[in-house]
């Protein structure tokens, strides 16, 4: 098949480039799925900031354990749940490093709770992005901890019961009321507003790092189109209307400010 041309049109001006700080690899995500934009917004800080040669990213299980390939800047695999603790030892042994996590709700808030609650209240100097799709994604769609009362998954057929397996959890909001954090913020990345907006504080979290202000957690607010079974533009509006309602948008702990 021909390529296509790559050649700006005359008239035109090329406003859109891949960042830097991506790897030319093509991503394996499933169509839709939101941890695609969040990576690349994480690049797009990473470049603005000049940062490159000295970040380092910590992804443990799950869908976050793909991203190595699509980054060109050193990458540290955690066990899972363990990216918090993994990110402390490396910032604490060499704090010039840029150290982010990127995990996923049932890592973070299931498996890895104890480690980010603590790295949370030490005010460790870290960047934590925190990818909330609401379910398992990797390992057959089963009942996550932020999984919404009713919403059915693989582990909860007729609809997630709370008088059995208890309430989602607001990590957000949980973490806001501790002393140590710096940063804790949740977004969104169903449409081109909630993008742009996931960006600044995306942004923001890395900037907090640079500045030693502690730690700056980045809730991101995710569509799983495979394990909803819905097609992706069926999936963000899921996200609008559903989860955000559960978990609604905004900045819940900004220290000195």
């Amino acid at each position: 098949m021909p390529q296509a041309s790559t050649q700006v049109p005359e008239g035109y001006v090329k406003a859109f480039f891949r960042p830097r700080s991506l790897s030319d690899a093509k991503y394996t995500y499933c169509p839709g799925c939101h941890h695609g934009i969040v990576g690349r917004l994480i690049a797009e800080a990473i470049d603005e900031l000049g940062i490159q040669d000295r970040t380092v990213g910590i992804a443990p299980v799950g869908c976050a354990v793909f991203l190595y390939q699509f980054y060109r800047v050193d990458f540290v695999q955690a066990a899972h749940g363990r990216a918090c603790a993994v990110a402390t030892g490396i910032k604490r042994a060499n704090p010039e490093l840029v150290v982010f996590s990127y995990q996923g709700d049932g890592d973070l808030a299931a498996i890895g709770t104890a480690e980010t609650v603590h790295a949370a209240n030490r005010g460790e100097n870290i960047t934590v992005i925190f990818v909330n799709n609401q379910v398992y994604g990797m390992t057959g769609g089963e009942m996550a901890p932020t999984t919404l009362p009713g919403q059915r998954t693989t582990t909860t057929p007729e609809g997630r019961d709370v008088r059995l397996t208890g309430y989602p959890l607001r990590i957000s909001e949980m973490l806001a009321q501790l002393d140590g954090p710096a940063y804790i913020t949740r977004q969104s990345v169903h449409d081109v507003r909630h993008i742009q907006m996931a960006r600044r504080a995306i942004l923001k979290a890395f900037r907090n790092q640079l500045e030693g202000k502690g730690f700056s957690l980045v809730e991101i607010v995710a569509a799983c189109p495979t394990n909803l079974k819905l097609p992706p533009p069926q999936a963000n509006r899921w996200v609008a209307e559903n989860a955000l309602k559960y978990f609604p948008l905004g900045d819940l702990k900004v220290k000195g400010g």
